[in-house]
């Protein structure tokens, strides 16, 4: 078995409750009002920007050129990411550059990067593999688990189509590849390290499905709008 395998293990409950969330079950259905989608897209956005920021910093961590190389590479791809999703999504969603100028992250989106650094920042190498692990491997399983379907909305169909493509499998698989890689001389406290930050990742990413279906607000937003109501 490997080390990846057990991370998958220790996850199972909160993997299947995302897998079967409201948020993805409304993509693959079609029904997801697109409003909800929209707030998700913002927030991802904002996310995907200190994502690839976080591979530059796992790059600059590792001790083999190779990684180096292929997280930097990661890096990139991720900005370029972040900029298709904006231009192909801005359109059909009606984001406009006001919205963008005035965005406010979550207070899920905001812990979430905020965990990813705190990894990179004080923990191993293989520390910051595992926290960023999750992201990739539960969307590439969301991709596979539903490229059969066809959502009646194009821009749902098309987001399943991107996690399902074999470019994002294999991104995937790199990445579960490397970590298992560089776990294999880590001592049992390391793994243990390692692990939580799997696991905690792995929750938040449970969580971001649930802000986005609840359009999570700041709790001094919620306070104004009851006032104003």
């Amino acid at each position: 078995m490997h080390f990846t395998d057990e991370l998958r293990q220790a996850t199972e409950q909160s993997w299947e409750l995302s897998l079967h969330h409201p948020f993805v079950q409304g993509i693959v259905q079609g029904d997801l009002p697109l409003e909800k989608f929209k707030y998700y897209i913002l927030q991802d956005i904002y996310y995907l920007k200190h994502y690839g920021k976080v591979h530059a910093m796992a790059a600059a961590q590792a001790d083999d050129f190779s990684h180096t190389a292929l997280l930097a590479k990661k890096a990139q791809l991720t900005a370029q990411a972040e900029l298709t999703v904006h231009e192909e999504h801005a359109k059909v969603l009606n984001i406009t550059k006001e919205e963008m100028e005035h965005f406010r992250p979550a207070p899920t989106a905001y812990a979430y990067t905020s965990h990813l650094y705190r990894a990179a920042l004080s923990g191993s190498f293989a520390q910051t593999i595992a926290a960023m692990l999750p992201c990739y491997w539960l969307y590439a399983d969301i991709g596979k688990t539903y490229e059969h379907t066809a959502p009646n909305k194009p821009i749902y169909k098309k987001w399943i189509e991107t996690y399902a493509s074999e470019w994002f499998q294999t991104s995937t698989q790199e990445q579960i590849d490397l970590l298992n890689q560089v776990v294999a001389t880590a001592s049992e406290t390391e793994k243990e390290k390692i692990k939580e930050q799997f696991v905690i990742a792995k929750e938040y990413e449970l969580a971001f499905w649930e802000m986005a279906y609840q359009e999570e607000k700041w709790l001094s937003e919620k306070q104004t709008q009851t006032i104003q109501s």
